[in-house]
């Protein structure tokens, strides 16, 4: 789990890097990693990749499009190398990932979460070491701090390529047609939803079929009420989950959908069938990561009139609550790994070395990411909204990693479910409580 101390650290490399003192992936022809690179595959033999992600076109178009791109540079750079290419949506891709594991069959290059996530797959010896490619000129790329959740034991197996936080987003026009202020209370939140809710309107769009989404609200509501502190020590296990603080958290969970605060069959609704009621302005609210910045900017496929009434807020502050505006949820985003077993290592890891360094290079300007590469920004002119989140983020004064990221994997299986059951009152606060306490210290 990452410390306050370290995401501070992390945001405030960040500021320095929007200044426009980060180092340039456009400028790394020099470096050791892409001298090697011109002699990778001298000899003329045929290679095949294998490389499964998670940007299905339609869904994360502008990062498909990016994916893409690279791929295509890369066999253009690499003649005798075809990389060839599976794209899951998110959660199929999770289920996907968990049945090859089985059978030691992962793909020569993928994508991981951090922390918690990727620990069992490191521990079955399904990933390999990327700490050759850091030290060979990669690691200087990323903003500091940014590999460290992907460490198990001292060694990094997992490579990050964004950085994100979990901001509200909002339709500016329904909330204008309706007089309603952006809310720095919860109070004033749970106002805007009763108008909402009063005048036909979906307050929040929300797909907790994934259970992950429903974790991000869950999440918030106690770091604002317990503080960030005690909220990272009781899922760290350092401190009882039984607590009132915590309690209250998942009341106020449970008061939210009294309130018809989201929409109608939202606990069955995957994300995208969720969001689709934000994206169709039948829904005012949606709260995701930032990695949903690239269809509120880069998207050619969402339309500028939807892009242009698309504003954000930060978690309402709870009265009498321990936590503050400025604490937010989220961390590193998804990274890269190579397969332990991949019977084409060297050469997949020469793809990672390049995929990273043209994400960070393009992915700004083309998607829409925040990345966890040093990027020159300062001449690159970039949406309001990306720029508005990004000063967020400089200004965070803590950062709490995933639920369900941070957990071991068996301890975020029952993080996810107790999710599920809160938000469809299939158990009350005590039990969910109860459950987090006895899987967090087993």
């Amino acid at each position: 789990m990452k410390t306050q101390k370290l995401m501070l650290l992390l945001v405030l490399c960040l500021t320095v890097v929007f200044a426009g003192c980060g180092t340039s992936s456009g400028k790394k022809e020099g470096s050791h990693a892409a001298s090697n690179r011109q002699g990778e595959n001298a000899s003329g033999d045929k290679v095949t990749l294998s490389f499964m992600h998670l940007w299905p076109d339609g869904v994360s178009t502008a990062q498909n499009n990016v994916v893409n791109d690279i791929i295509g540079q890369y066999e253009a750079d690499n003649p005798n190398v075809k990389i060839k290419v599976e794209v899951l949506d998110n959660e199929q891709y999770k289920n996907k990932l968990k049945i090859l594991s089985t059978s030691n069959s992962l793909p020569d290059v993928g994508v991981t979460w951090a922390a918690g996530f990727l620990q069992p797959y490191v521990e079955g010896g399904l990933f390999a070491s990327l700490d050759d490619l850091l030290g060979n000129g990669l690691g200087e790329q990323f903003v500091s701090g940014t590999t460290d959740a992907f460490q198990v034991d001292g060694k990094t197996y997992g490579v990050p390529l964004e950085f994100n936080i979990a901001p509200i987003y909002y339709n500016k026009e329904i909330f204008a047609n309706h007089n309603l202020e952006v809310p720095t209370t919860y109070a004033e939140f749970k106002q805007v939803i009763e108008t909402l809710t009063a005048n036909g309107i979906a307050p929040i769009a929300l797909g907790n079929k994934d259970r992950w989404t429903g974790s991000l609200w869950y999440m918030y509501l106690a770091d604002r009420i317990a503080g960030q502190e005690v909220f990272s020590s009781a899922l760290a296990g350092k401190d009882t989950y039984m607590q009132d603080s915590l309690l209250q958290a998942a009341s106020e969970v449970q008061q939210l959908v009294d309130l018809k605060a989201f929409n109608k069959g939202f606990n069955g609704l995957s994300n995208d069938e969720g969001k689709a009621d934000f994206y169709n302005e039948t829904a005012a609210m949606y709260l995701m990561g930032t990695w949903e910045l690239a269809n509120f900017t880069a998207n050619e496929d969402v339309p500028q009139e939807f892009k242009a009434k698309v504003g954000f807020f930060k978690f309402p502050v709870v009265e009498g609550g321990a936590g503050d505006a400025d604490s937010w949820v989220g961390g590193p985003g998804v990274g890269l790994f190579v397969a332990e077993n991949s019977p084409v290592k060297d050469a997949a890891k020469d793809f990672v070395a390049y995929f990273v360094e043209k994400w960070g290079e393009i992915a700004v300007t083309d998607a829409g990411v925040i990345p966890a590469t040093k990027v020159d920004t300062g001449s690159v002119e970039l949406p309001a909204l990306y720029v508005e989140l990004f000063n967020e983020m400089n200004n965070a004064s803590s950062i709490t990693l995933y639920a369900d990221v941070q957990l071991e994997a068996d301890t975020a299986e029952v993080h996810l479910n107790q999710i599920q059951a809160l938000f469809g009152k299939a158990a009350t606060p005590e039990q969910f409580s109860e459950a987090h306490e006895q899987a967090i210290n087993q």
